[in-house]
């Protein structure tokens, strides 16, 4: 069983305020500054310091964090595998790409070997997913993108390509095209904080380039209408294979790449560290 402490300790972490905390738990602030105080005291450092007004972690804090996150999985696990009867329960976290076109293989056949199953799958941006990790809400998750590693336990799940698309008549299609020319169309992006737009962005920060230096960027979540704006000719954009694997093969799209800076991306397995189901997880995604 995990010492309450912990729990008030986490909810400070992802608050940040003692009040808030507080009306969370349903405790007296007192309370949670006792809580706070006595792990304080146990691990013999500071956990919180104010910089003005406002409430940071320290270092220590920091660690103490990622550490107790891990095992406050770990034991709502353990309570779960013990309960009677004991079904199998799996929450999964995937970025668009990854759930949309790469993991359906994965789902069905552990939907077919596990019929009495709970399970839940949930598509969200590589930022989202992370937060919904260290909350607790999923087993782990599957992302594209740029994280803090040091964070987490992350295993390499697939390397994908990663490249311009544009219509198949567009001057560009089959061509390595130099950065200076994107200027000139307008550019068809995911949202920020997706794990396709940190793979562009990151190129262009290699070149010492930013989004605020082309003049036309739209920002559009769904892969399908990102595809249908690049077909009928009104920008391009960036994507890993995968998500325009069938559009190449038909003609409707042509692919296209940066002369001075070539892309490539990988999907990640991502748990918490310490998690004991790491070894299950692994071979579920094999």
């Amino acid at each position: 069983m995990i010492d309450p402490r912990w729990n008030t300790f986490l909810v400070l972490c992802e608050t940040m305020n003692y009040t808030r905390a507080a009306e969370r738990l349903c405790l007296t602030q007192p309370a949670v500054t006792h809580h706070i105080h006595h792990l304080e005291e146990h691990y013999g450092c500071r956990l919180f310091s104010y910089e003005g007004k406002v409430l940071r972690l320290t270092e220590a804090g920091q660690r103490l964090r990622d550490m107790t996150r891990s095992m406050v999985y770990n034991s709502a696990q353990v309570a779960q595998a013990m309960a009677a009867p004991a079904p199998v329960s799996l929450r999964v976290g995937a970025s668009k790409t990854v759930g949309e076109y790469v993991i359906a293989p994965q789902v069905e056949r552990f939907l077919q070997s596990h019929p009495e199953a709970t399970f839940s799958l949930e598509v969200d941006s590589t930022e989202r997913l992370l937060q919904q990790l260290e909350a607790g809400e999923l087993d782990f998750a599957l992302v594209e993108g740029f994280f803090d590693r040091e964070r987490y336990e992350a295993h390499l799940y697939r390397k994908e390509e990663f490249f311009g698309i544009c219509p198949p008549d567009h001057p560009w299609a089959g061509r390595s095209v130099p950065l200076e020319e994107l200027g000139r169309e307008r550019l068809i992006l995911r949202e920020p904080g997706s794990g396709t737009r940190a793979i562009f962005e990151q190129a262009l920060q290699r070149n010492n380039r930013t989004l605020q230096g082309f003049s036309g960027v739209a920002a559009i979540s769904d892969f399908s209408v990102i595809k249908s704006l690049v077909a009928r000719g009104l920008g391009v954009s960036f994507l890993y294979a995968p998500v325009v694997e069938q559009e190449l093969a038909q003609g409707k799209l042509a692919r296209f790449d940066l002369a001075d800076a070539p892309m490539s991306g990988a999907f990640y397995f991502v748990c918490l560290k310490g998690n004991m189901f790491l070894k299950d997880w692994l071979e579920w995604i094999e």
